[in-house]
């Protein structure tokens, strides 16, 4: 769960969490018992997402592209930075900075998986696809097992305010459902205050579930169920 999911127009994404990936460490209060009990549920879940696309989208081919530090550092780092982002992910600052976020994830246990979003072959979007019910967000709403957690931040302002949030996010979930059989529904937490967040969920056929009170926000958790994908 990060701080804020940032605009789906910019950015629809967090701060670091503790014990997911994304910016966290993890949680001392997990016993030796329970680490191995993740480690068997973490062990059959994909840890890339390689193989998962292109989607066809209304606004051109989508992939999520696995994020490599050397090739993608400079990009996020500079999208971290921009004002509209920087104020809900809340990783503004030197590269290092956003190395940090990147590297907590990709030398992790595989429950976050920090990803670009490619559309029509240009990078132009930072993806987080996360086990929601491995993470702390999990004690704060009725999580099911497989739970998948979205954030997003759309990098460039020409790409923000005209609905391409939202078609990515539709993208984005469906490649979730193909991929991850056992997961039956896809969730997010933006921050209530975010309205352009939460309505870019909404058109992406989310549902809104209910406000919860995170360490670092007040959220709505939205949820897209698989049971009710063909009709939206």
């Amino acid at each position: 769960m990060p701080p804020a999911d940032a605009h789906a127009e910019p950015g629809t994404g967090p701060a670091p969490r503790a014990g997911t990936g994304a910016g966290k460490t993890r949680d001392p209060q997990l016993t030796d018992e329970l680490h191995a009990f993740l480690a068997r549920e973490i062990s059959g879940a994909p840890r890339t997402t390689a193989g998962w696309g292109p989607a066809t989208t209304a606004a051109g081919l989508f992939q999520l592209v696995p994020v490599r530090l050397e090739r993608d550092l400079a990009v996020i780092s500079r999208w971290m930075n921009d004002p509209a982002v920087a104020a809900f992910w809340e990783l503004a600052g030197a590269e290092t900075v956003t190395a940090d976020h990147l590297r907590s994830q990709l030398d992790g246990d595989g429950r976050s998986l920090p990803c670009l979003g490619v559309l029509s072959g240009v990078p132009m979007s930072y993806w987080e696809i996360y086990r929601a019910d491995l993470d702390p967000l999990a004690r704060h709403y009725p999580a099911r097992p497989h739970d998948t957690g979205i954030h997003l931040l759309l990098g460039e302002a020409d790409d923000r305010g005209r609905g391409v949030g939202a078609t990515l996010l539709r993208a984005a979930c469906d490649l979730v459902l193909d991929n991850r059989p056992l997961c039956t529904r896809v969730v997010a937490e933006p921050d209530l205050r975010n309205t352009p967040s939460v309505s870019a969920f909404l058109n992406a056929g989310f549902r809104f579930s209910a406000e919860v009170e995170l360490p670092q926000k007040r959220a709505a958790l939205m949820i897209r169920d698989r049971a009710h994908r063909a009709l939206l």
